[in-house]
This record gives C-alpha cells, sequence and structure tokens, in this order.
C-alpha cells in the first residue's frame, strides 16, 4: 500500500496551493505520487455535491442535515476511489488529497450544536466513510488553521470552483456557516490529533513557502527518505 497525506482546513485555507507546492516538492524528490481533490467536480460522482451546493435542495446549508449531506460526499470519494485513484494506493504511490473524510467532519459536523450529537455523528461518518465504503485512513492530516477573517477576506477574491463565476456556493455565502466550520474543524483536528499548521502568526498570514516548509518537513519525517 502506499501513503495517504491529506492537507485539509476551512474555505480559502490554502489547501489546494499547499497540496500542489507538495506534489511538486515530492515529484522532484523522485517519488511515485499523485494528487486527488474532493469534491472530483471533473466526475460524474460529484453530481449530488453540485446540486448541494448550487442550492437546489434549499439556499441554507442546514435546509440538507449533516448525514445526507456527509453521504453525498462520501459517494464521491468511494466512486473515485474503486475506478480511479485506489489502484495507484494499492501500488504503494503517495497519495496528497486536497480534502478528504476530513472534510465531512469540519464541515458536516460542524451543523451539529449539540456536543453529544456531534460525536455521533462524527463516529457515524468515520464508520461510514473508513469501515463501510472502505476508504483508506490517512497516514497523516494537515490542518490548515486559518481564523475566519482572514479566511473570509481570502474567499472575496477567488472564483467558484463548480462554474467558474463570482457567485458563492451556500457554504461560503453563510457567514454563520463559515464560523461554526472553523469552531467544528479546531475541535475535530484536536480530537483525531491532525497536524496543526497555523496560517496566521502575529496577525500576519504567513507566505505559502513558509507554510510549506513545515508541512514538507512533517512528511519527510512521516514517509523516510
Amino acid at each position: 500500500m502506499g501513503k495517504l497525506i491529506v492537507i485539509d482546513g476551512v474555505d480559502s485555507s490554502g489547501k489546494q496551493t499547499q497540496t500542489n507546492l507538495l506534489f511538486d516538492r515530492l515529484k522532484k524528490d523522485g517519488k511515485r505520487i499523485r494528487k486527488v481533490s474532493f469534491p472530483a467536480y471533473d466526475s460524474l460522482s460529484s453530481a449530488l455535491v453540485k446540486m448541494y451546493l448550487s442550492g437546489e435542495f434549499g439556499k441554507n446549508p442546514d435546509d440538507v442535515n449533516a448525514y445526507t449531506a456527509s453521504a453525498f460526499y462520501a459517494l464521491d470519494r468511494f466512486a473515485t476511489f474503486r475506478t480511479d485513484w485506489g489502484r495507484d494506493y494499492a501500488d504503494g504511490t503517495i497519495i496528497i488529497a486536497d480534502r478528504y473524510v476530513t472534510s465531512n467532519m469540519i464541515h458536516q459536523a460542524g451543523k451539529i450544536g449539540n456536543a453529544d450529537e456531534r460525536e455521533k455523528c462524527l463516529d457515524w461518518i468515520y464508520d461510514f466513510e473508513y469501515i463501510k465504503c472502505g476508504l483508506p485512513v490517512p497516514d497523516e492530516t494537515f490542518f490548515l488553521d486559518m481564523p475566519m477573517e482572514y479566511a473570509v477576506s481570502l474567499m472575496s477574491e477567488r472564483m467558484n470552483k463548480i462554474d467558474g463565476s463570482s457567485e458563492k456556493d451556500i457554504h461560503e455565502s453563510d457567514m454563520e456557516y463559515l464560523r461554526k466550520s472553523y469552531d467544528s474543524a479546531v475541535f475535530v483536528a484536536d480530537k483525531y490529533m491532525w497536524k496543526h499548521i497555523a496560517c496566521v502568526e502575529n496577525g500576519r498570514i504567513r507566505t505559502p513557502e513558509e507554510i510549506h516548509e513545515e508541512i514538507y518537513k512533517a512528511v519527510k519525517e512521516k514517509i523516510g527518505d
């Protein structure tokens, strides 16, 4: 089996940038490697996710409960794993994932205010994706901790990942949802002992290169030379 490295965090925390930097660095090191991103917007498997994010099931994220929305994302991952990247993983390739099961834990469990019910949801997500769907458990997960006020500012400058427009999806346009997601991310990262990467220090957003060096060093310790 290969290794699975996950980079996750709230919206606009730099996940895609850090995935690309790590991929390029490890490829230069001669590692057998590939990157994947979720949702897999170029695949038919993401159809329900696109409908959800576009507001076809309701304009508020809470119009679709955490379990149902989690299933949309989980089955997208299952489909791509079984038809695509799972073969490379089985052959020993290092997989770097821009978001993963971890995003369901951050975003969907974050919809649940009651602590006990949130724990039940997290257990359900873990069981459904890793046990029932048979998706591999990450060898390392990096949590890009970008506080909400900084993430919102960065988000205003980027395009919609589904259609390339300037219109925000139902997650990005809901400030209360984004706040809950950040609080949930911090909680879940601590609960599952993800590697914490501070994106802001002394009121300054760290450069992508600074963050990358910290991630790269940790990955090298995990996978060896």
